[in-house]
């Protein structure tokens, strides 16, 4: 079963950027639907951006425009690329790695946005 440590989070001002990375371990991700979800305190957790196995990716309407999913298959990590941040985007945002029904989560990182 893969292991997934995020990295990257912190406290940012509004309209800036920040880089998340997801690394794995125990298991290749190139075999895997790789996804970063988000939850804000009092809120259901929600799907930001999904990488499945090939070069398609999915967004949340909220996000589109802004923030960039990729994966580097090579270094096995995830990145999520946060630009144009806004207080609504503040959250623990989690690495989701899920292959065949089943899903792995990492611990998640704390992204604030605020001035």
């Amino acid at each position: 079963q893969v292991q997934l440590v995020e990295s990257g989070g912190g406290l940012v001002q509004p309209g800036g950027s920040l880089r998340l990375s997801c690394a794995a371990s125990g298991s290749i991700i190139s075999i895997y639907a790789m996804a970063w979800y988000r939850q804000a305190s009092g809120n259901e957790r929600e799907l930001v951006a999904r990488i499945p196995s090939g070069r398609s990716t999915n967004y949340a309407d909220s996000v589109k425009g802004r923030f960039t999913i990729s994966r580097d298959n090579a270094k096995n990590t995830v990145y999520l690329q946060m630009n144009n941040l806004k207080p609504e985007d503040t959250a623990v945002y989690y690495c989701y790695a899920e292959r065949h029904s089943l899903g792995s989560w990492g611990q998640g990182t704390q992204v604030t946005v605020s001035s």
